[in-house]
């Protein structure tokens, strides 16, 4: 853990096995946590609009024993469906007091204006004339969309889709990341920077500290002993100016 970088102090997306692709439980998480000495956690599991554990899930992480020095929050993790920005959240989602801190938005798949498309069909559209800037425009659009859509938002592994269909974060202009940072900043969005994707870059993360928009660390940790463990979210943080 640098010192250099106080971000590096917390994990603000750290997975249970709320999660169907996780094996550690809450608590195993948070004892981590404490373990390698962080302050801030962040526990998130995958959601869909047919989600329903959610307020088990506030109840559970409220009952567990919270070692001194550490601050523990929650988000539930939602993909966006369509280039409007729409989120495959529970219409009942309850944010604040008596439910979760945050959402956090993915790009699990590609927001199309018809609803989400995979990887393979993304590449297939971009292969048969989807021109790349349209294409580039159409997830910003989306990310865009989303942030304004919940009142309290994390984007995960943001950019995390490009390299799936095939493009990568340089394809993005300098507009598309001004715009993205901007109404990152402008909605109160938190950017998390993440180890298991690698993303975003350093042209995204400095557009974003740019714009005054605030930067955390997380692991997108699916076993407790990845929690709080960094090298590349570490050399990112390092590079970006």
């Amino acid at each position: 853990m640098s010192p250099r970088d106080p971000a590096l102090a917390g994990d603000f997306h750290v997975h249970s096995t709320y999660s169907d692709d996780a094996v550690s439980s809450l608590g195993e998480n948070i004892a981590a946590a404490s373990a390698i000495g962080l302050t801030q956690l962040r526990l998130v599991d995958h959601v869909r609009s047919s989600t329903t554990w959610v307020p088990e899930f506030v109840r559970a992480v409220a009952a567990e024993r919270v070692p001194e020095g550490l601050t523990i929050r929650t988000g539930v993790e939602a993909k966006i469906l369509d280039s409007s920005g729409a989120l495959d959240i529970p219409a009942d989602l309850r944010l604040g007091a008596g439910g979760i801190d945050a959402v956090l938005i993915a790009d699990h798949q590609f927001p199309g204006t018809d609803g989400p498309w995979s990887p393979r069909t993304t590449a297939a559209k971009l292969e048969a004339g989807l021109a790349v800037g349209d294409a580039l425009d159409l997830l910003v659009t989306a990310i865009v969309g989303a942030m304004h859509s919940v009142a309290a938002a994390q984007l995960a592994h943001c950019f995390s889709i490009l390299p799936k269909i095939g493009l990568a974060e340089d394809d993005l202009t300098d507009e598309h990341l001004a715009v993205w940072a901007a109404e990152a900043a402008l909605t109160a969005t938190v950017v998390e920077v993440n180890e298991k994707w690698a993303c975003p870059g350093p042209r995204a993360l400095a557009a974003a500290r740019a714009a005054g928009v605030v930067l955390v660390a997380s692991t997108d940790s699916h076993v407790a002993t990845d929690v709080g463990r960094y090298s590349t979210v570490a050399r990112l943080l390092a590079v970006t100016p």
